[in-house]
């Protein structure tokens, strides 16, 4: 087993029993202007966090998308009453972008069954739905959730008369609103008709489709308590479309924007770079309504002509991908009377511009295919977005993928891109690192966890299974020490954000969950970054009187005007006490404290349902000379306010 305590934090200095208090005084004035908005998310389609997640759609494989890697297939579909499934690619297809149907044929009552994302929950409210039918069917099609088990007992079912004709597709909507709860999620939702009322005794079904109530109800949205634990976090900003699924598996399968929007049966999908394929009903609309929902501005992804396998853009060719990139800007801030993407954007039900204020160019460009498709990056794809965004969207504020600490010189006026997933140890000596930084090198934190436990296994070890305590607490140390430096650094973010409880490439994740909405769990993590995101600072304040290790501390002014200071106590054996005095008086401030379990591994267990996680909150009064004080026990985060 591996030791909490390994030979990285050896050299630094261990609190003997008691220790020395820690008499501090924050100064009323200087420091230095945080980010206004230093705290943020990042999504991506890892580890069926979006399709499966987040965005709402309970049926699996709905729409039979298949590509190069992931061909179409029937997984999640079963015949009823031993109907017979075929997977078609009929002369006339659905559309375009969905060439592959299912076709459903036998005699008597048939139909067809999906499980959904492994399991659908059915409570007793509206469920909106559609499916796609050609063939001719003088009836009436039965759309029904049911229990998966034993007798299948059926929880609600609604009747939807045809409308279905030879040689066309027709599109059937319906609610259905089941008449009781289901006890578990081991349920799913089928369509049957009878075979004996077609021309044929089949019939052809394609785009399948089942939403729950969603977030703001939006038609086509996403999953309201998956929404909620990223709105309890406070962040400012979104990154989308997140990272590796930004690049895609090869040169020609990267996340292409303008075939994730509009109506679905016009968006092909695209194989997906963690083994699945992605429906991509989560598009660019999408995203930028999430952000919309939270108040969120949005740092927009663009591709730079990079793929996972290594394989990049010509410089004869980059001009392709570049313009892709500034179409995209013109469909999210273009006029609506104006310009052609901005027109489009209007035709989907947003007239008005949304606003980009930054915009990164690639992912991780000093990775995949290096050395050669980094020297690419630095030498004409990189070169070729700045003078393009320069010239049309001078105010757009651009970021390179790589940053300083990826061995890069960044371009005068272009930010970097920093994702550490390290050991607790490592994330506790970078606690100084941003000191590095000038206002010539500011650098966003894309992406950020602890990841592999310390005593060296590194990335040839697994990642640990779980955020668990000990590296949440590492990841505060880093976060207290980057809002140190917020007027280089412009934010932070965990990632990836989600995990799917049945299938998973990657298991640190900052929430978790399944079909069962009671097993969405809260990681170690996410109470850390909650508690020091939900106070930001407006400007930072210089401390004197005590140092750094084992108690990392940042102080400043919030957004309201309090007095803030923000704590965590790493490589400590015992309680530290800390005085704290204000230049500015206060005559009360309240302290929250996180503490953890005493094995620096606990984490929080979606299957046990217990929080290891305590918090706290106690008011305190200055002591006659004008001090806060107050204990912090060994592995803890607090944050002190003070408003009076």
């Amino acid at each position: 087993m591996v030791s909490f305590k390994s030979a990285a934090t050896a050299a630094l200095v261990f609190c003997a029993v008691p220790c020395t208090a820690v008499n501090l005084e924050i100064n009323a004035t200087g420091g230095n202007v945080s980010s206004p908005w230093f705290w943020g998310i990042m999504h991506e389609d890892i580890n069926n966090s979006g399709d499966g997640g987040i965005y709402a759609e309970l049926i699996a494989n709905r729409a039979f998308q298949g590509s190069a890697k992931f061909p179409s297939n029937l997984s999640s579909w079963s015949g009823i009453n031993s109907a017979t499934l075929t997977l078609k690619k009929l002369p006339t297809p659905l559309s375009s972008a969905l060439p592959s149907s299912v076709n459903v044929a036998g005699t008597g009552k048939i139909g067809l069954t999906n499980a959904g994302y492994w399991g659908i929950e059915v409570k007793e409210q509206k469920y909106t739905g559609s499916f796609y039918v050609k063939g001719s069917y003088n009836g009436s099609f039965t759309a029904s959730l049911q229990s998966a088990l034993g007798e299948k007992e059926v929880f609600g079912s609604v009747e939807v008369a045809s409308k279905s004709v030879a040689d066309t597709w027709t599109q059937h909507k319906f609610v259905l609103v089941p008449s009781k709860a289901a006890k578990n999620s081991n349920n799913t939702f089928s369509i049957t008709f009878d075979a004996s009322a077609t021309e044929a005794g089949a019939l052809d079904f394609n785009l399948i489709s089942l939403f729950p109530p969603t977030y703001n109800n939006r038609p086509n949205g996403l999953r309201p308590d998956l929404v909620e634990a990223f709105k309890a976090l406070k962040p400012r900003w979104l990154r989308l479309p997140g990272g590796n699924m930004l690049m895609g598996n090869t040169i020609d399968s990267w996340w292409k924007w303008n075939e994730t929007i509009g109506d679905l049966k016009d968006r092909p999908g695209m194989a997906g770079v963690w083994e699945y394929q992605l429906t991509t009903g989560m598009g660019l609309v999408e995203y930028m309504e999430w952000a919309d929902d939270l108040e969120l501005e949005v740092i927009l992804g663009v591709w730079s002509g990079l793929s996972l396998d290594g394989d990049h853009l010509t410089e004869a060719t980059i001009g392709g991908a570049v313009q892709h990139a500034l179409d995209e800007m013109e469909f999210l801030t273009g006029d609506a009377n104006t310009t052609k993407w901005g027109a489009v954007r209007a035709s989907l039900g947003h007239p008005k511009p949304w606003k980009v204020r930054y915009v990164e160019i690639g992912n991780e460009d000093w990775l995949a295919g290096r050395p050669t498709a980094y020297d690419a990056y630095k030498n004409y794809r990189l070169p070729a977005f700045i003078k393009a965004f320069r010239e049309k969207y001078p105010k757009v504020e651009l970021i390179a993928s790589p940053s300083v600490f990826d061995n890069m010189t960044i371009p005068a006026g272009v930010a970097g891109d920093w994702h550490p997933y390290l050991t607790p140890d490592k994330m506790v000596l970078a606690f100084n690192k941003f000191d590095q930084l000038s206002s010539d090198n500011v650098t966003l934190i894309g992406e950020a966890a602890s990841t592999h436990p310390n005593g060296g296994i590194g990335w040839d070890g697994p990642l640990m299974a779980n955020p668990w305590w000990g590296g949440s607490v590492g990841e505060a140390v880093f976060l207290i020490g980057a809002e140190r430096a917020a007027d280089k650094v412009i934010g932070a973010c965990y990632a990836p954000g989600l995990r799917n409880l049945n299938r998973w490439q990657w298991g640190m994740t900052l929430v978790q969950h399944a079909a069962d909405t009671s097993l969405t769990t809260l990681s170690t993590s996410w109470h850390v970054w909650k508690l020091l995101g939900r106070d930001p600072l407006k400007k930072t304040l210089p401390v004197s009187g005590g140092g750094i290790n084992p108690l990392y501390y940042v102080a400043g002014e919030g957004e309201k005007g309090e007095s803030i200071f923000k704590a965590s106590v790493y490589n400590s054996t015992a309680p530290v006490p800390v005085s704290l005095k204000f230049e500015k008086k206060h005559s009360q401030a309240t302290l929250t404290l996180l503490t953890g379990p005493e094995d620096p591994y606990g984490f929080n267990d979606p299957f046990t349902r217990v929080n290891v996680v305590k918090e706290t909150k106690t008011d305190l009064k200055p002591t006659a000379d004008g001090a806060f004080e107050f204990s912090l026990p060994a592995l803890s985060v607090a944050v002190l306010k003070a408003e009076k």
